[in-house]
C-alpha cells in the first residue's frame, strides 16, 4: 500500500489510474515538451517507415520462395567463419541455395 498526499492510503486498483492521470495532466501543462514530443515522434516514422522502404528491401523474400529456404540460408550466413573473402561464400551459398531450390 501507498499513501497519498493527503496521508489515505491507496489501493492496488488505484496506483494505474493515479499514474496516468499524472502524466496526462504533465503533457497538458506542456508548452514546449509538446513540440519536442512532435518532433521525435516524427523522427520514429522517418527512421522505422521510410528508411526501411528505401534502404532495407526485403531480400529474403525475393530470393527464396520457401521459409525453409529462408532459415537455411540464414543460418549458413550466421555460422560463417571470419575469412577474408566473405563475398565469394555469399556466392558459394546462394548457388547452393538455388541448387537445392531446383533439386
Amino acid at each position: 500500500m501507498s499513501f497519498t498526499e493527503t496521508g489515505t492510503k491507496m489501493t492496488l486498483a488505484q496506483i494505474p489510474k493515479t499514474v496516468f492521470s499524472f502524466y496526462r495532466d504533465g503533457f497538458a501543462a506542456m508548452n514546449l515538451g509538446r513540440k519536442l514530443w512532435m518532433i521525435i515522434i516524427i523522427k520514429l516514422f522517418v527512421i522505422f517507415a521510410v528508411l526501411k522502404l528505401f534502404f532495407f528491401p526485403d531480400y529474403l523474400g525475393t530470393k527464396f520462395k520457401t521459409d525453409r529456404q529462408r532459415a537455411d540460408y540464414v543460418i549458413d550466413r550466421i555460422t560463417l567463419t571470419g575469412s577474408a573473402d566473405v563475398s565469394a561464400q555469399t556466392d558459394n551459398i546462394f548457388a547452393h541455395h538455388k541448387q537445392k531450390e531446383e533439386n
